[in-house]
């Protein structure tokens, strides 16, 4: 490819209060930024696709500014405080998350707009309210370059204001139909599979994979914490290992880091396990700092 590459980003911008049980507490804006904090670090050309409230629209212009490569064209100014989200981290098992507050999912039309000139479309179920099914199978159906798909908050119940509790998504193939790639944690597995609240083993997990190749996916990445992850293609499943380098900061955020590095060496040319093994280290290191801006940092170093 002689020019740079270009990306679309589909999401939410968010601002996160979070909070650790040890008494760790961050503020600081997310969502999408995340991928685009990586994408625009590593040099790619990436324009974003989201409704931006108004309420941390100042927030994200002072964040971004010198983000040479971060295009804000697809960016749509809505009235509101914008999507508010409270995390919480306990010792054990899955953060618990609330959301205060969210805005209009996204009109189609912008994105296939611009379809055209992307070379890769990421789309990322930030808080579940980004945009409607409807609207998601225009758009990839639309689509002519690679679409990576991360299920993420769609596993999540549409509530405001109070924990929102996992769910079962027995609608996900819809969902993931058309993707090129797909990505999902051992949590998300199990509700694409119908028992949210039960352990997947690898048994299961390959399960999903097989599905999802079945509809056409070239290539499932499953994220395993610590364990580090896996890619699944048709030709097989290669496990990308992960060296435990002690206690991570602020998890937030790792997933995306993943997500934005993968794709950045799957446009490259690299293959599934070569390109999830550079975004399981890149995101393994972001786990050692806290906020986007740290993390455009740290991918600005690789």
């Amino acid at each position: 490819m002689n020019r740079r590459p270009a990306f679309g980003l589909i999401g939410t911008i968010s601002r996160d209060e979070i909070a650790y049980q040890d008494g760790r507490a961050f503020r600081q804006l997310g969502g999408i930024l995340y991928q685009a904090a990586t994408l625009c670090a590593l040099g790619e050309r990436t324009r974003l696709f989201a409704n931006l409230a108004d309420g941390l629209a100042s927030e994200v212009d002072a964040l971004v500014d010198g983000w040479t490569t971060l295009s804000r064209d697809g960016l749509f100014r809505v009235r509101g405080p914008g999507n508010l989200v409270h995390l919480f981290y306990p010792e054990k098992g899955e953060r618990r998350e609330v959301l205060e507050s969210t805005v209009p999912a996204i009109e189609p039309e912008r994105v296939i707009r611009a379809l055209p000139q992307l070379d890769a479309l990421i789309m990322v179920l930030n808080s579940g309210y980004d945009l409607t099914l409807e609207s998601w199978r225009a758009v990839a159906e639309a689509a002519v370059c690679p679409v990576w798909f991360d299920i993420h908050s769609l596993t999540l119940e549409r509530v405001l204001g109070e924990p929102r509790p996992y769910r079962s998504i027995p609608e996900w193939k819809k969902w993931a139909e058309g993707a090129s790639y797909l990505q999902a944690n051992r949590k998300e597995i199990a509700c694409m599979l119908g028992h949210p609240d039960s352990p997947v083993g690898p048994a299961e997990i390959d399960t999903v994979c097989r599905d999802a190749l079945d509809l056409g996916v070239k290539a499932v990445f499953v994220t395993l914490g610590k364990e580090g992850g896996l890619a699944a293609t048709a030709e097989g499943t290669r496990r990308i290992g992960l060296a435990d380098d002690g206690r991570p900061k602020d998890t937030t955020g790792c997933g995306d880091v993943f997500c934005a590095a993968t794709v950045s060496r799957l446009v490259r040319g690299d293959g599934p396990a070569e390109a999830a093994s550079f975004g399981i280290s890149l995101a393994s290191q972001a786990a050692f700092s806290s906020g986007v801006q740290e993390t455009y940092a740290l991918a600005q170093n690789r």
